[in-house]
């Protein structure tokens, strides 16, 4: 069995004894199920041209749209399955791209140091200071909407965070021995990142990306609720945008609110269940710590106790 088998046994294990790990996994892969199956799990096509009656606006669900239909006629249901593609597109590709950026500025920031170090880092400052969501309300509106324009947007405003957590670990990563010993025989500056400091920073990247994914799709559904969303594409954003615009609480027409709302729940409880499994099994001190644990903290306070009845 080689390296890459004991792994996968490893984590599975790992996954196995860690029932929410399991938990949101199988809740982000029932949605990516659903996102890539759109064309055939959903009974309508919503960017079909349909003619409707007066009496489908708006619908209750019934044997023929069992979620309902919208203030046009559409099927919830076809809506909702769709969206999951445009919500999980942007959530996963502006994920990536702010890992890639954060990543790389991590990087540079935490071997070099010094002046070069100073700049990234109070550049990244300055962005953590801004709140996002004004500043992509300002950008959307001034750049123009788009579904690559929100996951350009997203993507470039949300690597700080990751930014400042490879650099820390770099900060530690390059100064052990190995890393010594490859700048003493003149190894390349390139080189050593590559080979020797990133592989050390990928596990912790990789479970940051699982919870900036939800970050971005809950970015993406704010934007597009406030109106800002792609018009041409059905998002879970958009629905919810249509549904307060167009009267559904007036109407009492709670299936064409909840649907979406719960399909943004989902996938994000299921990305933060992910994402802090992913943690705990890359930080073990996470899971050790006395704070986490109620006997060791029962523990803690009795041996104070002890000592200060000895005294």
């Amino acid at each position: 069995m080689n390296n890459t088998e004991v792994l996968r046994v490893y984590l599975g294990q790992i996954f196995l004894q860690r029932p929410l790990g399991t938990l949101g996994g199988a809740m982000l892969l029932l949605a990516a199920v659903v996102a890539i199956l759109a064309p055939i799990i959903a009974p309508y096509d919503p960017y079909a041209h349909i003619t409707i009656q007066p009496e489908e606006v708006m619908a209750p669900p019934g044997p023929g749209h069992l979620l309902g239909q919208d203030d046009a006629g559409r099927d919830v249901l076809s809506l909702l399955v769709y969206g999951a593609r445009v919500s999980l597109t942007v959530g996963f590709a502006a994920s990536l791209m702010s890992m890639f950026i954060g990543t790389t500025v991590g990087l540079i920031a935490g071997y070099f140091g010094g002046r070069i170090g100073n700049i990234l880092m109070r550049f990244t400052d300055g962005l953590m200071v801004i709140p996002n969501l004004p500043l992509m309300l300002v950008l959307i509106a001034v750049w123009g909407r788009g579904l690559w324009k929100i996951i350009l947007v997203i993507g470039l405003l949300g690597w700080t965070y990751t930014a400042r957590l490879v650099r820390s670990q770099v900060l530690s990563v390059k100064e052990r021995p190995y890393v010594l010993r490859a700048q003493a025989i003149g190894a390349s500056a390139l080189r050593i990142i590559v080979y020797h400091i990133f592989p050390q920073v990928v596990p912790l990247v990789l479970a940051e990306a699982v919870l900036d994914i939800s970050a971005s799709i809950l970015a993406e559904s704010s934007l597009s609720f406030l109106g800002l969303g792609d018009p041409m594409l059905v998002s879970w954003g958009s629905m919810l945008n249509f549904a307060f615009e167009r009267g559904a609480i007036s109407r009492g027409a709670w299936w064409y609110l909840l649907p979406p709302g719960l399909g943004i729940v989902w996938v994000t409880v299921g990305l933060i269940f992910l994402g802090h499994t992913l943690e705990e099994i890359i930080n073990p001190r996470l899971r050790t710590h006395h704070l986490f644990d109620p006997r060791r903290m029962v523990a803690v306070v009795t041996g104070a106790g002890a000592e200060a009845t000895t005294e």
